[in-house]
């Protein structure tokens, strides 16, 4: 417990301690503070009758500490610290998200959407830093629902209780071929055309079904264009990864017709969040860049 002396020292009666410290003088002291003196001399006497003991050895040329109070003032800047950080977290729910964004992208996404979202971000929600973590949809998700995240963009799934949604756009499926493959010169290839024996797909592709077979693959992009080049073959993967997948020696992208096969990108975040309106915001400006990627589509909202 706090003893009743000690609970009518302000957080200003500290500073002055710290002021006297700092400045080794009372009149430098108390010019600084802007304050008198000998007021300042009485509200360092109170702060010492607190706390029962003397803070500064006075009569010399120099205020200095004593040796208990030299202890004491360790501990009076470590209060003032503490309350400083206080009003910084405070002051944070001036800006967006309190400062800091930490948003959830599966790996499959991340690296082809996020190099568009690094530059506007800041001039949408400045003074905000957005903080990464790539993984697997479920396990973000699991991470956002236990406060580890505040925000996930995902595959669109029905949410959980305490989750919710907004969806943002579908992103087609492209064909992936070994620069060989018989129908690696097609632009665009038809559903029928493909054998799905042939198919290496992403475990979140979801695509075997309709396919009717394939190799599902729980491994990255990257890894994924390793294994057609070397089985040959083709897989399914993201539309936003063709520039980078495209770029790859003995690889090859082509569109599909007919049938429309991709997924759906939604964003999440809990409904508990103080921050309704800047992931609205931040859900807006993910739809604007959407907009502006080739071969995306926007989702009705009402969808």
């Amino acid at each position: 417990m706090i003893s009743s002396h000690l609970s009518v020292v302000s957080l200003r009666d500290l500073m002055l301690v710290q002021a006297v410290h700092r400045h080794g003088s009372f009149n430098s002291a108390a010019r600084a503070m802007h304050i008198s003196p000998s007021g300042l001399s009485h509200q360092v006497q109170k702060v010492e009758q607190a706390l029962g003991a003397p803070l500064f050895e006075r009569g010399g040329r120099r205020v200095v500490p004593t040796a208990g109070g030299q202890r004491l003032l360790e501990q009076i800047d470590a209060v003032l610290a503490a309350a400083e950080h206080l009003q910084q977290v405070a002051r944070a729910g001036e800006v967006p998200f309190g400062g800091e964004l930490r948003l959830g992208v599966p790996a499959s996404l991340g690296p082809y959407l996020l190099p568009h979202l690094i530059t506007p971000f800041p001039q949408h929600f400045p003074g905000t830093r957005l903080s990464l973590s790539e993984g697997k949809p479920r396990g973000l998700l699991r991470r956002l629902n236990e406060g580890e995240l505040d925000a996930v963009l995902a595959p669109r799934v029905t949410p959980v209780s305490g989750i919710a949604m907004r969806p943002l756009f579908f992103e087609p499926w492209e064909v992936m071929f070994r620069a060989d493959h018989a129908l690696a010169s097609k632009r665009s290839v038809d559903l029928e055309q493909l054998e799905a024996s042939d198919a290496t797909l992403m475990t979140e592709s979801h695509c075997e079904d309709v396919l009717g077979g394939g190799h599902v693959q729980d491994v990255s992009l990257e890894s994924l264009a390793a294994l057609v080049e070397l089985r040959g073959g083709y897989a399914l993967v993201p539309a936003l990864a063709h520039d980078r997948l495209a770029s790859m020696p003995n690889i090859v992208l082509a569109k599909l017709k007919g049938q429309e096969l991709g997924r759906e990108i939604a964003l999440y975040w809990r409904d508990a969040t103080p921050w309704h309106e800047d992931v609205q915001n931040f859900a807006g400006l993910l739809r604007k860049l959407a907009k502006q990627r080739p071969g995306l589509r926007l989702i009705d909202e009402g969808a």
